[in-house]
């Protein structure tokens, strides 16, 4: 991903809320040819000093089929995204967009059995709870779930770089900035999730 220095981020903890909030994000491998899945994906940090992204895909995906021990994928995850207009500024200039992204590289480590099965726990609980009537992994029966794992492929990606981008009208004088927000607050959620970023890096 390019990224000019002034929209470069190293906050890790920028990294962690796009993650959060834009879980479905791109597996993108290039192992026979260049193949992209969409796909649930959560940040394990259950070692802080080696996090990694997992995640899972349909053992029938054609990706599946290719993906090995050490290969190296992109996971791809697009944040808030909004359309900036040129009518916004003082002066005449081009129209643009502004957005947050991560983009994480990795090795791939496939799960095992025991692996799978509690990935797929913790992402059934992150969504169910959520839910009036949740229904949670131990609900459905072991027998049932691992019957169903059998078609699932999980993978474990250990990130090797990492590369967090926000691009959210730096590079604008202070009147054009905060008019940017103004208008981004009169439109739709995205919008306003643009314009709630801006005035954070403003503060």
């Amino acid at each position: 991903m390019f990224i000019p220095k002034l929209y470069r981020s190293e906050d890790f903890d920028v990294m962690r809320k796009i993650i959060k909030e834009n879980s479905f994000a791109l597996l993108i491998s290039s192992a026979d040819k260049i193949r992209a899945t969409h796909s649930m994906m959560m940040l394990n940090e259950d070692d802080p000093e080696n996090a990694y992204i997992e995640t899972h895909i349909s053992r029938a995906n054609p990706q599946a089929k290719v993906l090995k021990n050490g290969d190296e994928v992109l996971c791809d995850f697009l944040g808030a995204h909004t359309y900036i207009s040129s009518s916004w500024y003082d002066h005449i200039n081009v129209s643009t967009w502004n957005y947050e992204a991560v983009q994480i590289y990795g090795k791939v480590e496939l799960m095992d059995h025991d692996e799978l099965y509690a990935h797929l726990d913790k992402l059934t609980s992150k969504y169910e709870k959520l839910q009036q009537c949740p229904m949670m992994v131990k609900d459905m029966g072991r027998e049932f779930v691992e019957k169903e794992m059998k078609g699932a492929f999980g993978i474990k990606i250990i990130p090797t770089e990492i590369f967090i981008k926000q691009k959210l009208s730096q590079n604008r004088k202070e009147a054009d900035f905060d008019n940017i927000i103004n208008q981004l607050e009169q439109s739709d959620d995205n919008a306003r999730k643009i314009a709630a970023k801006m005035k954070l890096i403003k503060k």
